[in-house]
């Protein structure tokens, strides 16, 4: 027995010892401080192996999903500052960092290397917005506490992992705020950035965020919905590694696409690959056999798109352009 455990120890440190790690700190962008990104180009914004989905609303100039940011704003309360971080900037002293609005569950995907493979964790804080709101209360938000300071009221930031489109079995929760406490020296508001160890999700290919709270209305939640994250560190299987656990591979064309798809699947088992969006929603599911499929592509509108094969060991995951 004690021989069997030394095996999987070393099995686990060898396992361990061939993954990297690759860190999103969103720095790329090159904002100045200040400044702010809230369309993405591509749909999503891309920081080493993670793509933040991002919708925007040309006509509206509205968003949602994620923003890139650089402001320092951390006195001024309201909406117009809900690009700010309570910190006045990134993690560890960096400028740049990343905001949900999490009024809705929120999807962050996974990339390259990283697909499969565990995420190590990331910072997160409040937004200037959310702090304020929950220390002085802002429209129909209540101040933490309400009058007496025993109001148990919370904002409670929930993560998810997905694997091949299906939950893991455990979640991450981390208090944004919490006045639940029977003392209340202990109640808190966070204002710094704080490390978030998510390696109990397991292997994921996605992180899905979502935020409830005590103040709830007639529209849901009152309490501002956001979150300020940085320096998100996946851990990523080299080719080296990828090659060891000899996962079958496909080659697909043309890319971009229009009106159809082929795709060579080189395993003799069959398979099934799924077209997922910016947001990491399957959109559609296709059989696979040995040799050359085509998929058609018919009724689907041009964007940014994802092909993603789930296998028993390795989700393969590929960026897919139509046209």
């Amino acid at each position: 027995m004690q021989q069997t455990k030394l095996v999987i120890l070393s099995l686990f440190c060898w396992t361990t010892s061939l993954m990297a790690q690759t860190v999103a700190d969103f720095e790329n962008f090159g904002l100045q401080a200040g400044q702010f990104l809230n369309n993405a180009d591509a749909e999503f914004f891309t920081s080493g192996n993670v793509l933040l989905p991002n919708d925007y609303d040309q006509e509206g100039g509205f968003w949602q999903g994620w923003a890139i940011s650089a402001d320092t704003n951390t006195t001024m309360p309201g909406f117009l500052n809900q690009y700010s971080a309570i910190t006045g900037g990134g993690a560890e002293g960096s400028l740049t960092y990343a905001i949900s609005y999490a009024f809705n569950p929120q999807n962050i995907l996974l990339a390259n290397e990283a697909v499969g493979a565990p995420v190590a964790g990331l910072y997160l804080t409040n937004t200037t917005y959310a702090y304020l709101g929950m220390r002085d209360g802002i429209g129909p938000a209540k101040a933490f506490g309400g009058p007496t300071g025993d109001d148990p009221d919370f904002l409670l930031l929930t993560i998810h992992g997905f694997r091949n489109g299906e939950l893991t079995p455990d979640s991450v929760d981390f208090y944004l705020g919490d006045y639940r406490f029977a003392n209340n020296d202990e109640d808190y508001l966070v204002d710094e950035w704080t490390w978030v160890d998510l390696t109990g999700l397991g292997n994921v290919d996605s992180l899905r965020f979502r935020i409830t709270g005590s103040d709830v209305g007639e529209f849901g939640l009152n309490t501002p919905a956001y979150v300020c994250l940085d320096q998100i560190v996946t851990s990523d299987m080299p080719v080296s590694a990828q090659e060891l656990l000899a996962e079958p591979s496909f080659r697909f064309w043309p890319n971009p696409a229009m009106d159809w798809l082929m795709v060579d699947w080189a395993s003799a088992e069959d398979a099934s690959m799924e077209l997922l969006n910016a947001h990491g929603q399957v959109l559609r599911k296709w059989p696979l056999k040995h040799g050359q499929n085509t998929l058609p592509l018919t009724n689907l509108a041009a964007g940014s798109y994802y092909l993603r094969i789930p296998t028993a060991g390795q989700t393969m995951l590929q960026p897919l352009l139509k046209f």
